[in-house]
């Protein structure tokens, strides 16, 4: 209520009307084959009775995020190249960085969650089905989503309790931690501390779990006599690390760190890797290396 600043300026990808058009054709077609590949996943996994496993579980969730993540920022942009409508209000970017940060936290830890379920099915096969049980699958599935939303509730009231008095051109094309920080006329390392703190310890809490998993995956694989059965514990678990390597780079890149090496340029495209990129690739990664996964793929196409 202090700030001068009632709306925001996004600086979009590019001024020219010609690249405007292109840019705006590439990102319709990704953000169309985004939505399409992760729900048609999620039609397969709540439909098929094959994929009615915890595995698949997380799967679902996963593919609901990598829905609600560009829905978030890619329409904005859409409209900000083809109509030049670069304004977003003081709310309306309070609650596109809210949004952002519920689900990059929510899928940090599903990430943990489904490391750790592929460390009991490939380290405890025999007793999968009665440790990964869908009471346990739905309180973890709960207690993931409930501890995204209140991790972004703590990071955005951190930041839009500043004051915003001066420039209101945030240098990205969606509200983001670092270019908002950048326009505070309020001092802010106080809250960057706290942020930094924050995003630390639940960060690297998740990805201590995910670490953890794959060494005993490892270790077990290697234990291994068979090929075949080493073979099979490195594709069950392939897509899921492949998934983790891609979406952990990139946040880490963003979000762990101070706002002043903030770079614009860079930052941008680093953001398109787990905001728009990623998304897209889940679906592929996962059916592209799953059998069961490609056979109810197309059995849901075939049906549509």
């Amino acid at each position: 209520n202090l700030s001068a600043v009632s709306e925001f300026v996004l600086v979009g990808l590019s001024d020219a009307p010609q690249v405007r058009l292109l840019l705006f054709v590439l990102f319709l077609a990704i953000y169309l084959a985004t939505m399409a590949g992760n729900i048609t996943m999620l039609i397969a996994v709540s439909t098929d009775t094959h994929l009615h496993s915890p595995m698949y579980f997380f799967l679902g969730n996963l593919s609901l995020l990598d829905v609600l993540c560009p829905t978030i920022t890619v329409p904005k942009m859409l409209g900000a190249l083809l109509f030049e409508n670069k304004v977003i209000s003081f709310t309306g970017c309070l609650l596109q960085l809210f949004s952002l940060i519920d689900v990059v936290g929510t899928e940090i830890f599903l990430l943990a969650a489904m490391a750790y379920d592929r460390y009991v099915a490939v380290c405890h096969p025999l007793q999968y089905l009665n440790i990964m049980g869908m009471r346990l699958c739905a309180h973890l599935a709960i207690g993931i989503w409930v501890a995204g939303f209140v991790n972004s509730v703590l990071h955005t009231s951190l930041i839009f309790t500043l004051l915003f008095c001066d420039s209101n051109r945030v240098d990205q094309y969606y509200c983001d931690i670092p270019p908002v920080l950048g326009l505070s006329c309020s001092p802010t390392w106080s809250r960057e501390l706290v942020i930094l703190v924050v995003a630390g310890v639940l960060g690297s809490g998740a990805f201590v779990v995910t670490l953890v998993s794959y060494l005993y995956i490892l270790l077990a694989v290697l234990s291994m006599n068979s090929s075949e059965s080493r073979h099979k514990a490195f594709s069950t678990c392939g897509s899921h690390l492949t998934v983790v390597c891609l979406f952990y780079g990139a946040t880490i890149c963003t979000y762990v760190r101070p706002s002043s090496t903030y770079s614009p340029h860079r930052d941008r495209v680093v953001s398109m890797l787990y905001g728009i990129l990623t998304p897209l690739l889940n679906p592929i990664i996962y059916s592209l290396r799953n059998k069961e996964v490609k056979c109810a793929l197309s059995r849901v196409i075939s049906q549509l």
